[in-house]
């Protein structure tokens, strides 16, 4: 996770124009509003009051990926992205290793039970927090699009939901299921309240989370889920219990919240949900790695260090950045750190008797 939280700082440093980047982020753009144009069947589905929502979701195409391009645009990333998706593309390793890529998707992806190691509470609030967004992001953007739309079936007694155009499924209102499509996105911003009070607490409670949290990029994503999430169950609670009496105020405040979110999702910690999905391919590219070519061993002390394969994409990745201490790839953490015990007591702590 250092290793990623780094990679998104360095994306999200200030640089200048990027064209290659800027040309794809602009593609991007165009491509959403044609999703919505014809998603929306020439915009005869699309409804005029989310037209912010739709806004904010182009400047986020375009931010997302331009801010993808320049991050694959270094070695490290780059090289890595060829090889991850290379492997978990490749039909020799689904022939070779069948399960391999299901199961990364289900333990890394899905359910990221690499956090359950950190502890039970913390993978359980993490999983509430993916969730609630998974769920309120398949929801939303296919209503803001214009590709889902809802219309009372006469006499009125029940509602159809049309995809595309196409009429899908009918259903009463008060039934569990009418209930439960309405009230979806509820049921999301509980799941994303419940994971994000954890982390809340566990940024304000745990010493190891408080001296390394920063405001703009770990506190602020937190609070604005908190805002989106609280101000969307407000909306349930006015139409509901005040009879919709605030009901147009806290929708502009519960729009602005989200748009202000969705901009900033390129420049903040949200980035790394975009991210994420190619480790899947890291992973499935180390693991056949070391199946096919073994485990590479320290120089130092024999220890297991990685795939051999790793290891020498390594090497050449810090060739190519001009690093001048790429053996340091070849020794185990445990020898890194005996090495540089070695050279302070001979450098400097000598130097003072």
């Amino acid at each position: 996770m250092s290793a990623l939280r780094r990679s998104t700082e360095d994306a999200a440093a200030p640089r200048g124009l990027d064209v290659a980047a800027s040309a794809a982020g602009v593609a991007a753009a165009l491509v959403t509003l044609a999703a919505i144009y014809l998603g929306s069947r020439r915009l005869r589905d699309f409804d005029a009051a989310l037209i912010g929502y739709a806004t904010a979701t182009v400047f986020l195409a375009f931010g997302v990926v331009y801010r993808y391009v320049v991050w694959v645009q270094s070695p490290p990333a780059r090289r890595y992205l060829v090889r991850g998706w290379g492997s978990f593309l490749s039909w020799r390793n689904f022939r070779d290793f069948p399960t391999l890529v299901p199961r990364e998707l289900f333990s890394n992806l899905a359910f990221q039970t690499f956090i359950a190691k950190r502890g039970a509470g913390r993978w359980l609030a993490h999983q509430a927090l993916f969730w609630g967004v998974t769920l309120a992001t398949l929801i939303t953007f296919p209503l803001t699009f214009g590709w889902i739309r809802f219309d009372v079936v006469p006499p009125g007694s029940r509602y159809a939901m049309y995809l595309g155009g196409v009429r899908t499924i009918t259903f009463a209102p008060l039934t569990w299921l009418g209930w439960m499509i309405f009230h979806a996105l509820d049921v999301a911003a509980v799941l994303v309240l419940i994971g994000c009070t954890y982390f809340l607490w566990r940024r304000f409670r745990d010493r190891e989370a408080t001296t390394g949290q920063r405001l703009g990029f770990d506190f602020f994503p937190l609070v604005a889920l908190v805002a989106i999430s609280v101000t969307g169950l407000l909306l349930t609670f006015d139409s509901a219990l005040l009879d919709g009496q605030d009901y147009a105020f806290l929708a502009i405040v519960h729009m602005a919240v989200v748009v202000l979110t969705l901009v900033f999702i390129p420049f903040g910690k949200f980035f790394h949900v975009i991210q994420r999905p190619a480790s899947v391919g890291v992973d499935v590219y180390k693991r056949t790695g070391l199946e096919r070519e073994g485990v590479f061993h320290c120089r130092r002390c024999g220890a297991p260090v990685e795939s051999a394969a790793f290891v020498r994409d390594l090497e050449r990745t810090m060739q190519e950045l001009g690093l001048r201490f790429g053996e340091w790839v070849e020794t185990c953490p445990r020898c890194k750190r005996t090495q540089r015990g070695e050279r302070y007591l001979e450098q400097v702590k000598r130097g003072f008797s």
